[in-house]
């Protein structure tokens, strides 16, 4: 196969945005009502563990890579400060997700996997699966008993093919990712897959290509359950995307319930900061837009959707990051 692209998923449309686009976050550029989400229930709180990454993907919306530590080391008393004020203020909590970067470049994401299990809280931990993964190996292997089905490895396989996976993230990253889902696999534990799908693959396609490599590879993952196979859009921030007005649920069938900011937020640790704070969204963790305060009390407010990625993402790609 030969790859034109930088990235195999980008398609040849225009990507410059228009200009007054995604400024105010109270109207759109032709002075319409800027679509906003309140948050309803807080299901899901994301930690980004930092930005630091065994790889640099040629499309990673963090731009996480081996030297970007914009977003520091969350640390294991970061995180349960946040659990603690879960239970305090008796919030429907369910779940706690681990993204980065690379969740297993951080020194403490063990005793944080297993406070927020201790904590009651079903887990699911991205990653890449690659050599920083299994380095925990031996320490790691005990959970699959443990938790059980609470918890959950998501792991990220760009494509249903190496040859799009490697161009994504690099020569040799299908076998070494295969390496380490082979060994969640033979460990008991419970797997999910992130993926993608090319810029002119129909999903059905793509679910019954998945489906085939997970039946011949022997993993338990049912393909055409989109909790289980995650196939996320596209996201440039740079493509010329329409913005969200209100007017835009009633016309796209849509509601403000549907969105990722309607039951989730992240905490991040940024570089140099004091302390971690809270923003609205898995995707944008550098807008100090959607930067909501240090507490999930303080976090609770309405987001507004000033942001290319909750077009692409949310609303126009009907996606969310939870499981």
């Amino acid at each position: 196969m030969t790859l034109s692209l930088a990235s195999p998923f980008l398609t040849d449309r225009p990507r410059t945005r228009s200009p007054g686009k995604f400024v105010d976050p109270a109207q759109t550029v032709d002075g319409s009502p800027r679509a906003g989400v309140t948050l309803e229930r807080l299901e899901t709180l994301w930690f980004n563990t930092g930005t630091l990454c065994n790889i640099a993907c040629a499309n990673c919306y963090i731009d996480s890579s081996p030297t970007n530590d914009a977003l520091a080391y969350l640390t294991r008393a970061d995180a349960q400060s946040y659990l603690d004020e879960i239970a305090t203020l008796d919030l429907p909590t369910a779940e706690i997700g681990f993204t980065g970067g690379e969740p297993f470049m951080n020194p403490d994401i063990l005793p944080m996997i297993e406070d927020a299990l201790g904590a009651g809280r079903r887990v699911l931990v991205l990653t890449n699966a690659m050599r920083p993964m299994m380095r925990w190996g031996e320490r790691l292997a005990p959970l699959a008993t443990l938790a059980g089905d609470r918890l959950t490895f998501r792991v990220s396989l760009d494509h249903h093919t190496r040859e799009v996976h490697d161009a994504e993230r690099g020569q040799g990253s299908w076998d070494r990712a295969w390496e380490g889902l082979r060994w969640l696999r033979d460990h008991g534990f419970r797997l999910a897959v992130a993926g993608r799908r090319l810029a002119h693959e129909d999903e059905a396609s793509a679910r019954s290509a998945f489906s085939a490599l997970f039946a011949a590879e022997r993993l338990d993952i049912d393909a055409f359950n989109p909790g289980r196979l995650v196939l996320f859009p596209e996201m440039e921030p740079a493509a010329d995307v329409p913005e969200i007005t209100e007017a835009c649920w009633g016309i796209l069938h849509r509601t403000p319930s549907e969105m990722m900011c309607a039951s989730s937020r992240m905490v991040v640790r940024r570089r140099g900061a004091e302390a971690p704070v809270v923003v609205a969204c898995t995707l944008i963790p550098y807008e100090p837009g959607f930067e909501m305060g240090r507490s999930l009390a303080e976090a609770s407010g309405r987001v507004a959707l000033n942001h290319p990625f909750c077009a692409q993402f949310c609303v126009l790609g009907g996606a969310s990051c939870s499981a």
